[in-house]
C-alpha cells in the first residue's frame, strides 16, 4: 500500500499529456482530481478524499518544473529544415539474402548524389525509402525478395538537429505532439545522430511544415 501522493505522482508521471499540463499551471486541478481519483484509490488501496487528491497534485507540480522544460530553446538552434518530395517506400521480409539487395542498390545509385535512399531493418522486415524515379532499381535490386508493401506519393521532412538534442529528453515528443495535434500522419521515422526525418503523406507536407515554423520559431 503507498500514499495517496505517492499514488497521484505515479499516475501523473504516467501520463506525459497530465504531467506537461500540471508542471505549465494549466490544469484545473479539481476536474483532474475527480478524473484520476478512482485510480488514485486503486493504487493507494485506499479511500482518498478529491481534497487529497488536490493537496497531492498542487504540492507535485513544483516537483515537475524541471523535469518538462521547454525542448523548444535547444530545438530553435537547428541548423535547417528540409523536405525532399516523391519519396517511395518499399517492404521486404528479412532474408538470408537481403543485404546483397543493399548492396545492388547502392551499387545502381553510386555517382547519383542527388538520389534518395535510406534502409531500415528490424527484426523481421526491412524498409527501404527512395526518390520515386529510383523505383525501377529497388524493385530489380530486391526482385528475390519477398515483398510486403510499397507506398507511393510521399515526402521526407528532414530536421538537422544540435548536437545537444541528443541528451535532451521530450525534443522528439515535442515535434510530433504538433503533428498529432494538427492530424497529421507520420508514416515512418528515420534517424541518425543529429538527423530526424518524418516520413509523410505528400499531401501533408506543407501544413507540416507550417505546424514546425509555428512551433520552432513562434
Amino acid at each position: 500500500m503507498i500514499t495517496v501522493a505517492a499514488a497521484v505522482e505515479k499516475i501523473v508521471k504516467a501520463s506525459p499529456l497530465l504531467e506537461e499540463s500540471l508542471s505549465a499551471g494549466l490544469l484545473n486541478l479539481s476536474a483532474a482530481a475527480r478524473s484520476i481519483r478512482p485510480r488514485v484509490e486503486a493504487a493507494a488501496m485506499k479511500p482518498a478524499s478529491e481534497s487529497a487528491v488536490v493537496m497531492a497534485l498542487s504540492r507535485l507540480a513544483p516537483r515537475l518544473a524541471p523535469r518538462a522544460s521547454d525542448p523548444r530553446k535547444l530545438v530553435r538552434q537547428i541548423r535547417d529544415v528540409t523536405v525532399r518530395s516523391d519519396i517511395s517506400e518499399f517492404t521486404y521480409l528479412n532474408s538470408d539474402t537481403i543485404l546483397e539487395g543493399q548492396r545492388r542498390l547502392l551499387a545502381a545509385v553510386q555517382g547519383r548524389p542527388e538520389a534518395f535512399v535510406t534502409f531500415t531493418r528490424g527484426v523481421h522486415e526491412l524498409t527501404v525509402l527512395a526518390s520515386a524515379s529510383l523505383e525501377p532499381l529497388v524493385e530489380k535490386a530486391f526482385a528475390k525478395e519477398k515483398h510486403v508493401s510499397r507506398l507511393h506519393d510521399l515526402a521526407a521532412v528532414g530536421i538537422h538537429l544540435d548536437v545537444r538534442a541528443v541528451g535532451t529528453p521530450g525534443v522528439f515528443y515535442g515535434i510530433l505532439k504538433q503533428f498529432m495535434w494538427g492530424d497529421i500522419n507520420v508514416v515512418e521515422i528515420v534517424s541518425t545522430y543529429t538527423e530526424f526525418t518524418l516520413i509523410l503523406k505528400k499531401r501533408d507536407v506543407d501544413r507540416a511544415f507550417s505546424l514546425l515554423k509555428n512551433y520552432f520559431w513562434p
